[in-house]
């Protein structure tokens, strides 16, 4: 049986009715790129703060949207079949879980949540998913067809055999003199501080990187890593409590071994993210912007994205929501996150950490 929540965004009316949950500036981005999908309508926006949500009307091109600064009105509307949640990562959980006991097809930004336990219960949430329910993940890269070029070479053995991987996700982004903060204590000043607290953020292996690392699980037969080793931690940062770089070797089963180097110390103007995988035959390079595809000595195939990636990943969502079409990744996307975690450990206690271990400290 259909849920109603579906029947509602089928293609019997053509129109997908969405609500944003988190009206800040990744949610407004993403909200920007919804409402240029056929058959998507951005219906509502829900903050904290009244402000916020007024900036995501002038950010985003909507007429008379319906507002809430409490998530449960708005879930609890007939008249919303989807909502995007962008807030800051330690309410994901509690956000999806409230979404999904709506019946709203789901749209969570990454990561998952900031520790074990918080990852523990969106899998649980997703599990308790009405069939007919999507429940999509932020991580755009599944959805970008530069990623999907590269992903037909590995699908077809392009690649040969798969002997190792790494990714880059490098961007000057802090000074070291940003201004000292106190810790939040109240729900208003923990989301307007999260971004520079641990248990608010994930640390940025966590929030950040755990982009290239869905990438590196899914390149690597759409699995995670059983172990991990790290180094890493805090150069130039002050504020907060966070580090700004991170260096980490997963292994994978079939002893392939991935690489992963993040920092947010390089000078202001550089960034370089991106990544590789290698085989006995070939390499694949991904990105947003682009992908290559190196064949032979001189014979490198490169390709531009035609357009931006969240664009890509938006109109995935309500397509598959007016054509009645289900995805449920809330297993993959919290694993790709409990390894970022699992990198976090490694780095913190300065050993291998184990994929069992991790689990079970939450």
């Amino acid at each position: 049986m259909v849920p109603f929540a579906a029947v509602r965004g089928s293609a019997a009316n053509s129109e997908v009715r969405v609500g944003l949950l988190g009206s800040g500036g990744r949610g407004s981005r993403l909200s920007s790129r919804l409402v240029k999908v056929p058959g998507a309508r951005l219906v509502a926006l829900c903050d904290l703060f009244e402000e916020q949500i007024e900036k995501a009307k002038q950010r985003i091109p909507i007429e008379n949207p319906k507002t809430y600064l409490d998530y449960n009105e708005m879930l609890a509307s007939d008249e919303i079949d989807a909502v995007i949640i962008a807030t800051p990562v330690f309410l994901h959980a509690e956000h999806l879980e409230a979404a999904v006991r709506a019946g709203k097809h789901v749209y969570v930004e990454k990561p998952a949540g900031v520790d074990v336990a918080a990852c523990k219960r969106v899998m649980k949430a997703s599990d308790s998913a009405k069939p007919g329910l999507n429940v999509t993940f932020g991580f755009q890269q599944r959805y970008g067809w530069t990623y999907k070029q590269a992903r037909k070479v590995i699908d077809s053995g392009g690649l040969g055999k798969i002997h190792q991987a790494e990714a880059h996700f490098l961007k000057g982004t802090v000074s070291g003199n940003e201004p000292l903060r106190e810790r939040p204590v109240t729900l208003h000043d923990k989301v307007r501080e999260w971004k520079w607290w641990r248990d608010l953020y994930g640390d940025i292996v966590v929030e950040t990187y755990c982009h290239s690392i869905d990438v590196l699980n899914w390149s690597l037969g759409d699995r995670h890593p059983i172990k991990a080793v790290a180094g890493g931690g805090r150069t130039i940062k002050k504020a907060g409590d966070m580090g700004d770089h991170i260096s980490v070797v997963f292994e994978y089963p079939d002893n392939i071994r991935a690489t992963l180097v993040g920092s947010h110390i390089m000078p202001l103007f550089y960034r370089e993210v991106h990544e590789r995988v290698w085989g006995s035959e070939s390499m694949v390079e991904t990105a947003r912007g682009y992908w290559k595809h190196y064949r032979d000595r001189g014979d490198v195939l490169h390709q531009d994205a035609p357009r931006h990636i969240d664009l890509d990943s938006m109109e995935a969502f309500v397509k598959r929501i007016l054509q009645g079409k289900t995805e449920n990744v809330g297993i993959r996307g919290a694993e790709s996150t409990l390894t970022a975690i699992m990198g976090r450990m490694a780095m913190d206690t300065g050993r291998t950490v184990t994929w069992d271990e991790m689990m079970r400290s939450g």
